[in-house]
């Protein structure tokens, strides 16, 4: 059992192993319990939420098997293979890749600093949380810990605390040896647990970036508007200078409005000016990043910008309806659907659907965007 394509190991796209292989789960009746089964299963914590898996990329190969469907847990079990599943799948395709969304388990923390985001760092082993020895520590290091805190990027890395902020109890790690890329700091190299020379004069303290935030303001909802990212506590507006199609699908899938619209020049203006701070400028992004702080840009707060090149989009939204007969875009376009005093609250007399202005199929086959 894995998570692929999400910010940390314990949230993305579904995909369990048969015979060496690794394979999808289709997204047919799948709901927290199922999610709370998997969080368990990885060791992670609380389940929060059921994606869609096509939410995280890149996407699964279309040579990738979907391996099992219907899945059905009460949420007791301790792994997936435990619940009610079919591996015979049939007409489910990687459209309906089932995600899972888990809290991450507390195992590093940054205490003694202003927030959470700063301070001594701490990791958590059986049961008791120590301190971690600047020997081997760099800033790929840093890096990983801020990620798995959720906090922007590492700033600072002081390699020692001063007397005030230093530790107490266990030193349990030193040498430690990241990428940089790991989802957490267990993943990284270093010593044995609790076998070191170090003393508390050499405890690591660590500084990252406040977490990174986005919205869209001054629209009628909170998938339209001018853009703007939390930097330092203050909101500010971002340049339109080399923005394009890529960006704003990043943008649209961090807030989780679906697809970007292309809007005119004069629509984008219907939003009005920022005021204040631009943060960013000269954006690029590949498309494929799940947040817009991963996308290359000029530093904080440096460009050659007004407020007239603001940044402003709208995304699709996610206005589903119930579509209980898995409808086919053609049908929609009839406009005329007979249904059935079973179906979802529809009376049973035919009901005229409404003008479909954009189609597409939402997480679930049986649900329908409409505008």
């Amino acid at each position: 059992m894995r998570l692929v394509g999400g910010r940390h190991r314990c949230e993305g796209r579904v995909e369990v192993e048969r015979d060496g292989q690794w394979g999808t789960v289709c997204d047919d009746g799948w709901d927290m319990k199922d999610v709370e089964v998997v969080c368990r299963e990885l060791g992670c914590g609380a389940a929060t939420g059921t994606p869609s898996g096509t939410l995280y990329k890149p996407l699964a190969e279309k040579d990738q098997k979907v391996l099992i469907q219907r899945v059905s847990c009460s949420g007791m079990e301790s792994e997936l293979i435990h619940c009610e599943q079919e591996e015979d799948v049939f007409d489910c395709s990687h459209s309906e890749d089932a995600g899972a969304k888990c809290e991450i388990p507390e195992t590093v923390r940054l205490v003694g600093g202003p927030d959470h985001c700063k301070g001594r760092v701490e990791v958590k082993h059986q049961q008791q949380w120590g301190t971690v020895c600047k020997a081997g520590w760099n800033l790929s290091a840093a890096k990983v810990v801020c990620r798995q805190l959720g906090c922007g990027r590492a700033i600072l890395t002081q390699r020692s605390c001063n007397k005030d902020t230093q530790g107490q109890g266990p030193i349990w790690l030193s040498e430690v040896s990241c990428s940089g890329q790991e989802g957490n700091l267990q993943d990284c190299s270093s010593g044995l647990w609790g076998k070191n020379n170090c003393t508390h004069d050499e405890d690591t303290w660590v500084e990252c970036e406040d977490p990174f935030d986005l919205r869209l303001v001054g629209g009628d909802s909170r998938c339209s508007g001018r853009l703007e990212v939390l930097h330092k506590g203050e909101w500010g507006s971002v340049c339109d200078d080399g923005w394009g199609e890529n960006e704003e699908q990043v943008v649209c899938k961090q807030l989780g409005c679906g697809e970007p619209i292309f809007l005119s020049a004069k629509a984008r203006r219907n939003f009005g000016l920022g005021a204040g701070r631009i943060w960013l400028d000269d954006v690029h992004c590949s498309g494929n990043e799940q947040s817009l702080e991963q996308c290359r840009h000029r530093f904080w707060g440096y460009h050659n910008c007004n407020h007239k090149e603001d940044v402003a989009m709208t995304c699709l939204g996610k206005s589903c309806r119930w579509n209980p007969r898995g409808l086919t875009l053609r049908e929609v376009k009839k406009g005329v659907v007979g249904v059935n005093s079973e179906d979802k609250g529809y009376s049973t007399s035919a009901v005229q659907l409404p003008i479909i202005v954009t189609y597409f199929m939402c997480s679930s086959r049986n649900l329908i965007e409409t505008f």
